[in-house]
Parts: C-alpha cells; structure tokens; sequence
C-alpha cells in the first residue's frame, strides 16, 4: 500500500482538504455522496472516464455537463458555472504542487475560477518526487499519451519520444498551470488512490 503520509500533509499545509482511498470504486462512492442535487462540471479526463464518475453523478443531481458524453460547446460552457467542477491533473510532486497541460484552456480554467467547490481525482502513478519531475511528466508522459489519444499528428504521439516543444497545427500544449494552493473564495479537496488512474 502506498504510503501517502509525506504528500498528504503537505497538502493540508498548503490548505487543501485530503482524502484517500484504497480503490477507484471507494473514491467514486465518495464523491457520488458528496455531490447530489447540485450541478456538477467535468474536465476532459481519462481518470473521470475510469472511475465511470458520469455515470455514478447523473443519477443523483440536476445536471452534469462532460463534453466527453453531450454536445462539446454546451457542456463546456455550462460546466464553467457549475456548483462543482471534478477534474484531475497530469502530475502532482510530493511537495503539493500540481501541473495541468491543456490544449482549449477550459479544463485549468474552469479548476480555477466559479464554482461552490473542485475536486481532484489523482491515481498513485500522477506522483512525482519533485516539482520539477512533475513538470517533466506533465509535458512528456501525460501530454503525449493524451495526443496519442486524441489521434494527433504530432512528433510527441508520433515517436513517442516526449515532448519536442513542436509548432505543429495540432498541438495539444497550450498551456501550463501549476496549482500552488487552492484558490480563494472556492472549497477545494484533493483525492488521492491507491490504483494508477488516467495518464
């Protein structure tokens, strides 16, 4: 079993609230009694995807906007309002920093700014030593499985190699955000598991 003493409280001094879980499914029972009644925004996420967190959320609360499951325009428009917005990360250092990659920018804006609460979902294998290791996995383990995903033509999905900092048309790095400490105004809970979720 993973020991998440050191980055657990670590977040907690940096102010988020903490929680972690043995398994996916636990964390997902979690979060389904967490949030009901409310309207809920979620990130372009392989994890969410995973822990088949739409379907556990849909039965239980007014509306949940994923532009993974409903039109794209309107679901990343209202998911930017919702009550609560649950997204994950590329990498997360020991120290408490996390790294998000995007491409559109909806996912790192929507985790920073108008709802009543964020949850992040985070898989044992997004854990880095370092923040500079969780830059480094951000930008050439996460961005280019995520391109390889998406079908992209660039040389990171192509070779495999990492990240080369390409000009190419279907860039998928746009932007870098380093969350430091959970914003003002705005509940923040990062969920930590014990499993590998996500890239």
């Amino acid at each position: 079993m993973t020991d998440f003493t050191e980055i657990k409280n670590n977040l907690k001094k940096i102010g988020y609230k903490v929680t972690t879980f043995e398994k996916g499914c636990e964390a997902a029972e979690y979060i389904g009694r967490a949030i009901k009644d409310s309207t809920v925004g979620i990130g372009g996420s392989q994890t969410i995807k995973e822990l088949n967190l739409y379907e556990v959320l849909i039965n239980n609360n007014n509306d949940v906007y994923w532009h993974w499951i409903m039109e794209p325009e309107t679901a990343i428009t209202n998911a930017m309002t919702a009550d609560y917005y649950i997204t994950s990360v590329n990498a997360i250092a020991q120290s408490g920093e996390m790294v998000n990659i995007d491409g559109r920018g909806n996912r790192v804006s929507a985790s920073l700014y108008g709802h009543k609460k964020v949850f992040y979902i985070i898989g044992k294998n997004k854990i880095t030593k370092t923040y500079d290791d969780a830059i480094y996995r951000a930008r050439n383990v996460a961005a280019p499985l995520n391109a390889k995903r998406l079908n992209k033509k660039t040389p990171c999905a192509v070779s495999g190699n990492g990240c080369a900092n390409c000009n190419s048309p279907e860039r998928i790095c746009k932007a870098m955000v380093t969350y430091w400490g959970p914003m003002s105004g705005m509940e923040t809970e990062v969920i930590l598991i014990d499993e590998n979720y996500g890239y």
